[in-house]
């Protein structure tokens, strides 16, 4: 999985750059994934291939690529609360280089997952065909946030204590304004069920204790309906 520079308005970043496989030479929908608070690690990079071998070019931006994960991380947390600023800027910049490469048919997504499921909220309504935040927060004022918003597929844990009820109220508001939507609240399972963060051991306990943790069955259903979603919104309306 090489590792591309994208060129961004506060300077180039880092990013990592999937293909699908056994697909020809494309060209293909693009899907920009935005990492969680944890940065561009191995779950991160597993879940780049994934979106890759469902069709996909995906490419994922080091938000924290300047200046590592300590001395970024406050900024962008303020800059995804805010809904705008470098790291809303550096996402839109891996967009655009997605969509004007000869081997994307210009049709472009996003994904994220918690921070970065937050992140697909905010980039939304500025100029992607689906986004689909994994257990994001909701944006302030979420109805004037997500008004003209492309179609969202939302996944959320019923147990999160992070995010109560925020699956619910997404998909009201949604209803609300009009916005195509899948938003599903699952059962049983809390924040990051499908990111394998920590197998085992004391960290392992103390995370599920948090009400979080990865649960394979709940993943693999919503990643089902993300790939019939983005079929639809991204493969279905590309030409090639």
């Amino acid at each position: 999985m090489p590792v591309i520079t994208v060129p961004a308005p506060d300077g180039p970043i880092d990013a990592v750059l999937d293909t699908p496989d056994d697909t020809g030479t494309g060209p293909w929908p693009g899907v920009v994934v935005v990492h969680d608070a944890l940065g561009v690690g191995r779950d991160i990079r597993d879940i780049t291939a994934r979106v890759a071998s469902n069709g996909y070019l995906a490419l994922t931006p080091d938000l924290y690529a300047r200046g590592g994960r300590t001395r970024c991380v406050v900024r962008v947390f303020r800059e995804l609360i805010g809904g705008h600023g470098r790291a809303v800027d550096d996402l839109l910049a891996a967009r655009d280089l997605l969509a004007a490469r000869p081997d994307c048919t210009g049709r472009v997504g996003v994904v994220g997952f918690c921070m970065g499921g937050g992140f697909a909220l905010v980039l939304a309504p500025k100029g992607f065909a689906a986004a689909a935040p994994f257990y994001g927060a909701l944006p302030r004022h979420v109805d004037d946030a997500l008004r003209g918003a492309c179609p969202i597929v939302g996944s959320y844990g019923s147990r999160d204590p992070m995010l109560w009820n925020a699956g619910r109220r997404l998909d009201a508001a949604l209803s609300r304004i009009g916005v195509e939507r899948d938003v599903r609240t699952y059962p049983g399972v809390g924040h990051s069920f499908a990111n394998r963060l920590v197998t085992g051991g004391a960290s392992g306990a103390l995370l599920r204790i948090a009400g979080m943790g990865f649960d394979h069955e709940t993943a693999e259903d919503a990643w089902r309906r993300v790939f019939a979603f983005f079929d639809a919104h991204l493969s279905g309306g590309a030409e090639g």
